[in-house]
């Protein structure tokens, strides 16, 4: 083929090889998916535990040995939301939309903490592959999924494991950056959790494999919170009220196609998280002595300060800790919402004067 006729080939099947596609798009859509089935499952999760709901908790259905609740449900499909969210963006026929559940599933599976970036990246490349072949013959409903499971299946087997050793890395960096000093400690960590958080891979599954608990499990909830509550509320003009409870509440990942556009506007949750991360650890020495899952949730659903809290009655109960302070109530409260919520527009608001950041680089 010419390149004139594989440059019309592509237009017909509507493939636009464009950092715009598929960082911006693409990875917009992924983020949506991203906040239906994981992180709403882990709110509804939260909120039957909180509130001992028993349709919550209980079970709903067991599969393959395994009992789901209603939020487990939406957790478990996590890969085929994000996955067909992104055949969304890209624009899918019908038949391509649907096989990418299959490829979504396998991708983020096999990807561990780096499951989003493997769904990412593999998923854009079997939706475009299933939109070449769409149209191609009289028997579309069998080659179509054939094509798209193909090529993401083998895809996923192939590159989702590497790709989720690479996001464990970070968390070597994260348990390095522990057996430093408390306030070094609380920079690195929150800085490093706090972004993990927003990028494509999951900090939650980070510190829950590397055990991410006490000081530096509170440095990593104050880095998440300052992302999450510092996107929601400096975005607040463009978002208004769905924006702050979406971000604040759901995922700061929300902004990841804004960030692709424009990265100077993660500077200011990024520095804020500096800033809260060593007042944690060295002021109120907060720690996360919850489970070490909930260290890198952030304000999402608030599992971040419920796993502060659970962590408090554990230790009274077991005689570690004498009783819930003021001093540890205000700790939480600033560190988690106060703080971010100053910090990161002020800091936003000097990006701005120095024309680092515009109208709109934070519309999601």
């Amino acid at each position: 083929m010419t390149k004139g006729s594989v440059k019309a080939f592509l237009e017909r099947k509507n493939i636009e090889i464009s950092a715009k596609r598929y960082g911006i798009d693409a990875l917009s859509a992924m983020a949506q998916g991203l906040f239906c089935s994981l992180l709403i499952g882990t709110i509804i999760n939260t909120i039957g535990t909180q509130f001992h709901i028993g349709f919550l908790t209980n079970p709903v259905c067991t599969i393959g040995g395994a009992d789901y609740t209603v939020g487990g449900l939406a957790v478990a499909m996590t890969g085929p939301a994000m996955a067909i969210a992104i055949g969304y963006a890209l624009k899918c026929p019908n038949l391509v939309l649907f096989s990418l559940a299959t490829v979504g599933f396998a991708a983020n599976g096999l990807g561990g903490a780096g499951g989003p970036l493997a769904v990412l990246i593999v998923a854009i490349i079997a939706a475009e592959f299933g939109k070449a072949v769409a149209g191609e013959t009289r028997v579309d409903i069998l080659v179509v999924p054939l094509v798209t499971i193909g090529v993401g299946v083998a895809l996923a087997a192939w590159w989702a494991p590497g790709l989720g050793a690479a996001a464990m890395k970070i968390g070597n960096l994260i348990m390095w950056a522990t057996e430093l000093r408390p306030f070094m400690m609380g920079i690195l960590v929150s800085v490093i959790v706090g972004m993990a958080l927003t990028l494509p891979i999951s900090s939650a599954a980070i510190c829950a494999a590397f055990g991410l608990v006490g000081l530096a499990g509170g440095a990593a909830v104050a880095g998440c919170c300052a992302q999450m509550v510092g996107f929601a509320v400096m975005s607040f003009p463009e978002n208004k009220w769905g924006g702050l409870i979406s971000q604040g509440i759901g995922t700061s990942m929300l902004q990841m196609g804004n960030i692709v556009k424009n990265p100077r506007i993660w500077i200011a949750p990024t520095l804020a998280s500096a800033i809260t991360g060593p007042i944690a650890t060295c002021v109120f020495k907060l720690q996360m002595n919850g489970a070490p899952v909930s260290s890198g949730m952030g304000t999402c659903g608030l599992v971040g300060q419920i796993g502060v809290y659970s962590g408090w009655v554990n230790d009274v109960a077991s005689g570690a800790k004498a009783a819930i302070t003021g001093m540890d109530w205000l700790g939480l409260i600033l560190i988690c919402f106060v703080l971010p919520a100053v910090l990161a527009p002020l800091i936003n608001m000097g990006c701005r004067k120095l024309g680092w950041v515009k109208d709109g680089d934070l519309t999601i």
